[in-house]
């Protein structure tokens, strides 16, 4: 059964514009780095407001959302939680939060906080006292795998880092406390959570936890980070609302750069099946992968992933600064997450080397999908597909309203079936075929 009834009803208007806080505002490295104890007792830098100057960038986009990654006090990164109701020095303090969300408030913007409840820093004070006295501490049963050998003690750690120590989500004193942090910045203003590392946490806790959030806030939304797993089981035991759609990422970008759309059309066909279940949030980068402009080589292609981005169901995502043509490779080094979490201008006519081709590209391409808001669950199918070629058609679950999305990656036109008029595309007008590494929407 389909799930639309279930949704907010916002949800199906949404269009998100992701932020790196610490890296969108240039932020310290280390939290120590403000001076007093770790930090915290240190000074406070009020950067909130560049990001604050940007909002009427987001929504000359067409996004109508801002997601904003870790803003709570943390020891580096913003992963590596120590205090899940403080905004982190770094960016502010509660009156700049509060301003960020009156000035979204204002525009019409929705908020999505990240929330890092799978794991928190050494320094998250209960994770703290545990490691410090052992699997006897009052704090133990707050930590996974806590034990102690030879006089060391140790828990289990996320992906083997240790300064990201798991959480135990069999305690009830840990569901208690990430209920509280829920409910406690929604009361403060925002829509929803963005569940960092769901994969990692069992369905179970989400079940548990989410019953007496939604039950003050019921239009609240929730989209677990599922990198891998087996989707619809987990939001269907979870009461997740959506999950990050890894798999399609993957294909647009790897059937796109190999130019073999045989990839991306198996790949639709898997997405079509989970949005009869629930409608994932779909993205072109994050803050976690290397940008969209540098796993695409061949530039001529790129615009085809901001098409599908716009013309898939689902609820899309823009990574801050994709829309801008800026390119970074993410690497696996200390600091590798650098390059693809840039610090931003203090407003967008202040930044160098802009692209405002492809700017003007997204606000055509989301402008295409403000005016056919049925795509957020649309029925998709796939009409033609070759290595060079794919025709996908989209229809509207009221059985009002058709579109279909032609991409050509191959150096020949592409024919387009008899009576299709072009409605966007790359050559805006067009009719009868699509030009050699152009795509087209199309109606009729």
């Amino acid at each position: 059964m389909h799930a639309a009834a279930d949704r907010s009803s916002w949800v199906d208007h949404v269009v998100w514009w992701h932020v790196y806080p610490m890296g969108f505002v240039g932020a310290e490295r280390e939290l120590s780095e403000l001076g007093g104890l770790g930090g915290l007792d240190g000074r406070v830098e009020h950067r909130l407001g560049r990001i604050e100057a940007w909002l009427d960038h987001l929504v000359s986009l067409g996004c109508n959302g801002l997601l904003l990654g870790p803003v709570f006090a943390s020891a580096t990164h913003g992963y590596d939680t120590v205090d899940h109701f403080r905004i982190d020095p770094r960016l502010g303090d509660d009156a700049d939060f509060d301003a960020l969300v009156a000035a979204c408030r204002e525009r019409g913007v929705r908020v999505l906080l990240d929330g890092v409840f799978n794991h928190v820093g050494r320094d998250f004070a209960p994770v703290a006292q545990a490691l410090a006295e052992g699997p006897g501490s009052a704090a133990a049963e707050w930590v996974h795998g806590l034990y102690e050998n030879d006089g060391v003690v140790t828990a289990d750690y996320f992906e083997g880092h240790d300064t990201l120590v798991t959480l135990n989500h069999d305690a009830q004193v840990v569901r208690d406390h990430v209920r509280d942090v829920m409910l406690h910045w929604l009361r403060r203003g925002v829509d929803g959570w963005r569940l960092d590392a769901a994969y990692a946490v069992p369905a179970s806790f989400w079940a548990a936890v989410l019953p007496a959030v939604r039950e003050e806030f019921a239009e609240a939304w929730f989209v677990g980070e599922m990198i891998h797993g087996d989707y619809v089981a987990y939001v269907a035991e979870s009461g997740l609302d959506s999950i990050t759609a890894y798999e399609l990422w993957k294909a647009v970008w790897s059937s796109l750069d190999t130019v073999n759309l045989h990839e991306l059309d198996w790949t639709v066909g898997r997405h079509a099946a989970l949005v009869e279940r629930f409608v994932p949030m779909t993205f072109l980068g994050n803050h976690d992968v290397t940008r969209i402009a540098s796993q695409v080589h061949d530039e001529r292609h790129r615009p085809h992933a901001v098409a599908l981005l716009g013309f898939l169901p689902g609820v899309p995502c823009v990574y801050y600064g994709d829309e801008l043509g800026l390119e970074g490779v993410k690497e696996d080094r200390a600091g590798g997450d650098d390059a693809v979490r840039p610090a931003m201008p203090a407003e967008r006519g202040l930044l160098e080397n802009a692209h405002p081709e492809v700017e003007e590209l997204y606000r055509r391409v989301l402008g295409l999908r403000r005016r056919h808001p049925w795509l957020v669950d649309a029925v998709t199918s796939t009409e033609q597909v070759a290595n060079e070629h794919l025709l996908v058609r989209a229809r509207a679950r009221s059985g009002e309203g058709s579109l279909t999305l032609a991409l050509n990656l191959g150096d020949q036109p592409y024919g387009l079936p008899a009576g299709a008029s072009v409605v966007e595309g790359s050559a805006p007008g067009g009719a009868g075929s699509v030009e050699p590494h152009g795509w087209a929407v199309l109606e009729g």
